[in-house]
């Protein structure tokens, strides 16, 4: 099935590694041109090396740090420079440390707000004006977080400030929809990232138990048994910003192999 898009141009923030190089990727062998960016230059240049020899596509690595409005700035400029349009913007960042509640004091919330929700708000702002050019797409990476924040009670700063982002691009899916902006979002599950090995490890020294065991109590919370590949997270983010999902929007697609039992 062709998705029509070769030609675009897609922005990946934080795509050196884990589920925003698997996502880089997607698009990239769909024939897509893609601009990555991380705070390591030489992380995002090997990714994008390694993206551009497997795929055939141009990839354009920038040193930024969406944490910041600087590197925000830097990204969505470096690319437009290059590249003279943008048709769509994946919103992604590092999520924040897990920690309990009374672990956790106000420079780490201040820390988490920068990277998870202010990140967020200012990517979407510099992309709104580019994709009202383009009739492109946002899309966001959240967090099954989002429906079942009771599950991960380490994950606090995550569960409080990716509920924020979900609110935003939920009602910017309608107030865009006149300019033909679609906007969505993924929640990943339990996908297989160096993101999980640290929830892995630090719930195996919270609860003094093997990693196995943590691990093996995940696998019989979800009905297919397993952790995602990050291929087939990257699969649906490459989907929902095709033009074969051109009346998608305001949705947040959950890739969590069944684990969340609520209705909606």
């Amino acid at each position: 099935m062709d998705l029509g898009l070769k030609g675009k141009v897609v922005f990946v923030a934080a795509a050196s590694k884990g589920l925003g190089h698997a996502v880089a990727r997607g698009f990239a062998e769909e024939g897509a041109t893609v601009v990555i960016c991380s705070r390591s230059e030489a992380n995002v240049t090997a990714a994008a090396k390694e993206i551009a020899r497997a795929t055939g596509a141009e990839v354009l690595p920038v040193v930024a740090d969406v944490a910041t409005a600087d590197g925000c700035r830097r990204f969505v400029r470096a690319g437009l420079d290059r590249f003279k349009r943008m048709d769509v913007m994946v919103v992604n960042a590092g999520g924040p440390p897990p920690g309990r509640f009374e672990d956790l004091d106000e420079s780490k919330w201040d820390t988490a707000y920068e990277v998870t929700l202010k990140s967020a708000v200012r990517l979407t702002d510099l992309a709104i004006p580019e994709l009202r050019k383009t009739k492109g797409n946002l899309l966001y990476s959240t967090s099954t977080t989002v429906r079942m924040p009771t599950a991960y009670v380490t994950l606090i700063l995550s569960n409080a400030l990716r509920a924020a982002v979900h609110g935003m691009l939920k009602t910017l899916s309608k107030d865009l929809a006149k300019d033909g902006i679609r906007v969505n979002a993924l929640q990943p599950g339990r996908i297989q990232t160096e993101r999980i090995e640290v929830l892995d490890t630090d719930s195996a020294k919270r609860t003094g138990r093997p990693i196995e065991e943590v691990r093996k109590d995940w696998h019989a919370m979800i009905p297919l048994g397993r952790y995602g590949d990050p291929k087939e997270y990257a699969a649906a983010a490459v989907f929902l910003a095709s033009e074969r999902a051109s009346f998608i929007t305001g949705v947040s697609l959950q890739v969590d192999g069944g684990m969340l039992p609520a209705n909606w």
